[in-house]
């Protein structure tokens, strides 16, 4: 299968910086046709994408266009978040559909939270970037969502939160919706100071900090530490709940990364792959590199590999498709017949 991804950006977000992302990802496969384009573009495009989108299907010669806006771009070469940019991943023809096959529908969405009908249903791994603007068939939807699927190839997800537990097995004595008041005997707030490494515990590190409570499932984060020593959380829990703490860090974010790439390798590399990172993460949560996408250039030399930063990434989880935030999807397209 022939694929490969171009990039490219300037000072103004013009017809010319889609153009030129295709044509460098066609120039990569050598093909002078697609016969699909995945297509992203930074958030720059956001007002007015319905001529980039279509001047990238005339540079492609094909009319399978999908993609959406985000905050950032990055590619197997390299990442952009404060720019004007176009990145593109070229398929010169996607193999016969089979039923073996087991990729998730990429879905893209404009909104600020995730599509209810999405939360159930075929498996959906994807980006969500509030305000964005969506296309597929190489027109923006109304809607600001766009969905579709990639048959015939199988498809491996990798999701890491980047999360580093710290205690675990603790139950939840009192709450009040959002609001979590007594852990283990203790004051929320209580709790999750002495859960933290010592030299956290004097400023409660709550942007950094959450609170696990379901394995596989997105974790939900701490949005306030309050003078009463409860917290506040972005999602509501129930008396009784086992929990744990957790807190997010760059040396066990790009560790987990590491090991989840190492433990889904198989004998022969992906054809290509896709990446849908939090803007929270990358290059503003590593200093200044992405070190997701070095862990994966180093595991997968020399494969075409799509993404972009958003608020939000889509995967799927045993209780559905879930909205994940501070996380880093991955997707590793094979195709079934290697």
């Amino acid at each position: 299968m022939k694929a490969a991804s171009g990039f490219a950006s300037g000072p103004k977000p013009t017809c010319e910086l889609a153009e030129a992302a295709v044509g460098m990802a066609l120039a990569a496969a050598g093909i002078d046709r697609a016969g699909l384009v995945l297509l992203l573009l930074s958030r720059e495009f956001s007002r007015h994408p319905a001529e980039p989108v279509l001047a990238a299907a005339r540079r492609a010669g094909c009319l399978q266009v999908a993609g959406c806006t985000a905050s950032g771009l990055l590619t197997e070469a390299g990442w952009l978040v404060d720019q004007p940019a176009a990145a593109a991943l070229v398929i010169a023809e996607l193999p016969t559909a089979s039923p073996a096959t087991n990729a998730p529908c990429l879905s893209f969405s404009g909104h600020a939270t995730l599509p209810f009908d999405w939360l159930d249903g075929p498996s959906r791994a994807g980006l969500l970037e509030a305000d964005a603007a969506a296309w597929v068939q190489a027109r923006p939807t109304a809607s600001a969502c766009a969905e579709l699927t990639l048959p015939g190839l199988d498809c491996q997800t990798i999701v890491a939160s980047g999360l580093r537990l710290l205690e675990q097995g603790l139950r939840v004595d009192a709450c009040a919706g959002y609001e979590l008041r007594r852990v283990a005997g203790l004051p929320a707030a209580e709790s999750l100071r002495r859960a933290l490494p010592a030299d956290r515990r004097a400023a409660l590190p709550v942007h950094r900090a959450a609170v696990v409570h379901e394995p596989g499932a997105p974790a939900i984060a701490i949005l306030s530490a309050n003078a009463d020593g409860s917290l506040t959380l972005a999602a509501p829990l129930a008396a009784g709940q086992q929990i744990a703490w957790a807190m997010r860090q760059p040396l066990a974010a790009e560790q987990e990364m590491h090991q989840l790439l190492a433990a889904g390798a198989e004998p022969s590399p992906p054809a290509f792959a896709l990446m849908f990172s939090c803007i929270g993460r990358g290059p503003l949560f590593y200093g200044n590199e992405d070190r997701d996408l070095l862990a994966f250039r180093q595991r997968h030399p020399g494969v075409p590999l799509l993404g972009a930063y958003g608020s939000g990434q889509i995967a799927p989880t045993g209780a559905g498709n879930r909205l994940f935030q501070n996380s880093a999807i991955t997707l590793l397209y094979r195709s079934p017949h290697v």
